[in-house]
């Protein structure tokens, strides 16, 4: 036990994190290429045409795994900021920094796949409808947080105060995923849940499901690069950081 817990914190340090991430990464983005190809496959070609959409549907199996993501990586982008900010770890709030850019853009890709699924299906592109607008407001939340980083300039003044809106923000997320239950919206409810049967042909269950683990493996990639990032840009005065771009 003794040894796991001093690997863990070895692993802690961005010193012997950032090859870590070098090597992983590699790993993640071949997983997101081959489980997306798989996903696309199975939802484009596979998956039967809906009775009642048409094959006008077949965005769902980007719209809602991009929509999964959007909330997930906020709970994570989060947790590592509450981390940070509760032991003052480095890399920890340097893993949030890293993660709110790609939550940015997986909360982009739902309000626009949204809005493309919304024209022909309500007739319409927007409405202020409970859930896209909680997830509108999940996209503030992630920019609001970039924009604070960035308008501090020290780091770590920069990491407390982005780990405040984090944490504050966490709030949107069970009203996101709720709210077609709590409110009359015209969003359908889930067709995927915990505790029933799925309400879908298991060819579209199996596309979205896949393609939220291409979605999940792409953002690991697409962190662990980011982080690698920071990490040299702020220990770039350190004797290994030196070494290594030596």
């Amino acid at each position: 036990m003794k040894s796991h817990h001093i690997r863990s914190f070895h692993f802690a340090s961005p010193a012997t994190f950032y090859p870590l991430a070098g090597r992983l990464q590699p790993l993640f983005i071949s997983l997101a290429l081959v489980l997306a190809a798989i996903g696309l496959w199975i939802g484009l070609v596979i998956a039967p045409t809906d009775a009642q959409q048409g094959e006008g549907y077949r965005i769902i199996f980007v719209h809602v795994p991009a929509s999964w993501m959007s909330m997930f990586i906020y709970c994570v982008m989060a947790f590592w900021a509450a981390v940070g900010l509760a032991f003052n770890i480095r890399l920890a709030a340097m893993m949030a920094s890293a993660l709110a850019p790609t939550g940015a853009l997986f909360t982009a890709l739902s309000l626009l796949t949204g809005s493309l699924w919304g024209k022909p299906m309500w007739g319409t592109w927007w409405v202020w409808d409970a859930r896209l607008t909680s997830e509108l407001i999940l996209f503030f939340l992630y920019l609001g947080f970039l924009a604070l980083q960035a308008a501090i300039d020290d780091p770590r003044r920069a990491d407390k105060a982005g780990a405040i809106v984090a944490l504050v923000g966490v709030v949107n997320v069970p009203i996101i995923y709720f709210s077609v239950r709590w409110w009359n919206t015209l969003h359908q409810g889930a067709s995927v849940s915990m505790t029933k049967s799925p309400s879908m042909a298991h060819t579209m269950l199996w596309a979205m499901l896949v393609m939220a683990l291409a979605f999940w493996m792409y953002s690991i990639a697409v962190a662990l690069a980011r982080v690698r990032n920071i990490i040299l840009e702020r220990e770039r005065q350190t004797e290994w950081v030196r070494h290594a771009m030596a």
